[in-house]
């Protein structure tokens, strides 16, 4: 085995914690959340991974407060899911692996019908919310200075809940045009206020909920930032301005930055390459209507961008050359053991995988054992990605039911 491999295979520290190899299972929305509830079947999906060796498992969306959630089958951080989720991660950490907790907030983006503080969803500004059409609820509104206070807050508490169910690590979600995406963003914040107009303006809001994470659990957790190194959307967030979100999240005291890019509500496809995920999102739809729908507008919706490996090497370099302090994770088509050498040749800290790790839950034990014969063999068809709310979740429809079971016993 080479040395990067042997570097990407070899313990090492982020922030404060110590990992046993430098392969993070990254945030994939799992499905696997009825009612907004962890049980076995989530449980199981990320015992999967821990027992196939990664450093460690990030369960996706943990919303700071129920409003931030997307749909009302996502977790929300709260005393009524405690047992749950503090027996979840002590069982995920009797395999060696940590567990990461990914915080976020939806904003505007949402389509729950079960709101607390209103009818409308918020965001920076008034706009059209294209997910909410589907549930009747195709408005948001903006965000007062008031409720950007209560915004911060559930950071806050949501932080604290973290640290005393038992998180390793805390992922702050400042991309994919979610909550704090939004501000960032010029496309969807048009405030005129202290909040709004220069990136100094926008980035207010995001800082204090840093602070506020960084000031909740102190250095008993590490807090990593996923972030976007564009919008890959007309009048969005573009590289340059990002890399100056980096800095400023450095300057902060972040302790890593994961580089991706795309958003939920604009462009999907740029965060996941290869096949377009529009075929398989109209078999999804339960209604006639909505399978129509997604047949017609599909196509337009998500774009196909060839898959390429190492798709945002180039912008995640640009980053780690700005920043000082943060430790650099890479995500973004790392499947094969050349491009893992890549990453770690080029001194990135980190590897964050999500399909491939779907295609193999037993990557990082199968690499380790094949070293450079090791190959992962998913095609980039997205399949996974179209089974977000699917019954089950998401899986890897390449594996047989057999093999499907045997990796999840």
């Amino acid at each position: 085995m080479s040395q990067y491999l042997d570097r990407a295979f070899s313990p090492a520290r982020l922030g404060s914690l110590q990992l046993r190899n430098r392969i993070i299972k990254a945030a994939t929305f799992e499905g696997r959340t009825p009612g907004g509830i962890p049980g076995d079947n989530l449980y199981d999906f990320h015992r999967q991974f821990c027992e196939g060796g990664v450093a460690m498992t990030t369960l996706a969306y943990c919303a700071t407060e129920a409003d931030g959630r997307v749909s009302h089958d996502m977790m929300y951080m709260g005393d009524h899911i405690r047992p749950e989720l503090s027996r979840m991660i002590n069982d995920l950490h009797k395999t060696g692996a940590k567990v990461s907790g990914q915080m976020a907030h939806c904003g505007y983006f949402s389509k729950n019908q079960q709101l607390q503080r209103g009818h409308y969803p918020k965001g920076p500004s008034m706009q059209f919310n294209s997910l909410g059409l589907t549930v009747g609820r195709p408005l948001s509104k903006a965000m007062t200075e008031n409720d950007i206070d209560h915004m911060v807050q559930t950071y806050r508490d949501a932080a604290l809940f973290m640290k005393e169910v038992g998180f390793d690590a805390i992922e702050i979600h400042f991309g994919h045009g979610y909550g704090l995406s939004q501000f960032i963003s010029p496309k969807t914040n048009r405030r005129t206020d202290q909040y709004g107009g220069s990136l100094s303006n926008r980035m207010r809001l995001p800082l204090r909920c840093l602070d506020a994470v960084k000031s909740a659990v102190g250095d008993d957790l590490a807090v990593i930032g996923k972030m976007g190194l564009t919008d890959a959307v007309k009048g969005g967030l573009q590289l340059e301005e990002a890399v100056d979100v980096a800095g400023m999240l450095d300057q902060a005291g972040i302790d890593g930055l994961i580089t991706s890019g795309g958003t939920s509500s604009y462009n999907v496809m740029h965060m996941f390459r290869g096949t377009s995920i529009a075929g398989g999102m109209a078999e999804m739809q339960s209604s006639r209507m909505m399978k129509t729908l997604f047949k017609i507008a599909g196509p337009k919706m998500f774009r196909e961008y060839p898959y390429q490996e190492l798709y945002f090497l180039e912008g995640c370099k640009r980053v780690r050359d700005r920043v000082r302090n943060a430790q650099m994770i890479y995500i973004g088509g790392c499947h094969t053991m050349e491009s893992l050498e890549t990453v770690m040749r080029e001194g990135i800290d980190f590897v964050q995988l999500g399909r491939a790790l779907i295609k193999d839950p037993a990557y990082v034990n199968h690499a380790v054992a094949s070293g450079k014969q090791y190959v992962n063999g998913c095609t980039h068809c997205n399949r996974c990605v179209t089974m977000i709310e699917a019954p089950g979740g998401p899986r890897c429809p390449l594996n047989s039911d057999s093999v499907a079971e045997e990796v999840t016993l």
